[in-house]
């Protein structure tokens, strides 16, 4: 009898784990289905428009014709921007909060303070950019407003994502360099950071994909409704290819007539956020191959 009761329990249990595992690759499947439908959707809609003229060239009557050149470089000047801006201050702070912090109710209020600013709608921090960086600052509508005010949008995603990056690598590692008399930044520096790169740079992608992506930020900074011209430096306002698609999508005077234009824009921004992904990819594979343990 208590051999059966262990048999009926064992068959119950490896039946809840095949349903469990049936619910999780059925989860796959709909994520990877809904994804490759998006991508096939846009890829379909914009192929049609996409030419070298289009990739070169400026906006013309009335942004019906021509290209997406300047949005195009205007996107890249502020997502480096915003990453140049982001990623020395996010990784300082979560040296700060990961290594010399002492651990206690300050800590984990500051904490929660980051994670409530990853939360945060990304239209606060245009807001937040107009107010401080175009106004009180006097930046006025440019590169360095935008960059500035997305590198803080982004800033607790780097935070996080350098925190557990060094919290990842071992203990023993600190303990082993301090034993032999080196400082303690010196061990974070030539010891701790190497090591935890790969994963700070995880969090550098997932920024600069939201950072090339976002349009409220931007729109209140940075972004031009149309300009020909080529930004002369960074207190020049540039045209972006999020608030390109939502101009020509809602403000434009030609919107059914752009259609073509819009999707071939968002094709463009896909594809150019998965290129600068796919070099940040490559070299956080490269340095994992190449890690010190």
């Amino acid at each position: 009898m208590t051999g059966q009761t262990v048999s009926g329990n064992m068959k119950r249990r490896y039946l809840k784990q095949h349903l469990f595992f049936g619910a999780v690759r059925l989860s796959a499947i709909i994520l990877t289905l809904a994804l490759g439908g998006i991508l096939f959707y846009i890829l379909a809609n914009g192929i049609q428009v996409i030419s070298w003229e289009f990739l070169t060239a400026p906006p013309t009557d009335s942004m019906t014709k021509g290209g997406i050149m300047p949005a195009i470089l205007g996107t890249l000047y502020l997502t480096i921007g915003a990453i140049t801006v982001a990623l020395p201050l996010g990784v300082v702070a979560a040296i700060y909060l990961t290594e010399y912090a002492k651990q206690g109710k300050i800590v984990r209020a500051i904490r929660v303070g980051v994670n409530c600013l990853a939360g945060v709608p990304s239209v606060v921090f245009g807001l937040f950019g107009l107010g401080f960086f175009v106004v009180f600052l006097k930046f006025g509508s440019s590169i360095l407003a935008g960059a500035l005010t997305l590198g803080i949008l982004i800033l607790p995603t780097i935070i996080g994502a350098a925190e557990e990056a060094l919290k990842g690598v071992p203990q023993t590692f600190r303990e082993a360099s301090l034993a032999l008399g080196v400082s303690k930044w010196l061990t974070i520096w030539k010891i701790v950071l190497p090591n935890a790169l790969p994963g700070i740079l995880t969090g550098s992608i997932l920024g600069i994909g939201r950072a090339a992506g976002e349009t409220a930020p931007i729109m209140f900074t940075a972004a031009a409704f149309f300009t020909a011209k080529l930004p002369g430096s960074i207190f020049d306002e540039v045209m972006a290819l999020p608030y390109h698609v939502y101009v020509l999508a809602t403000a434009g005077t030609h919107i059914e007539e752009t259609r073509p234009i819009q999707y071939g824009t968002v094709l463009v921004l896909v594809v150019l956020v998965l290129g600068i992904d796919l070099i940040a990819i490559v070299i956080r594979s490269y340095m994992r191959r190449n890690k010190r343990w």
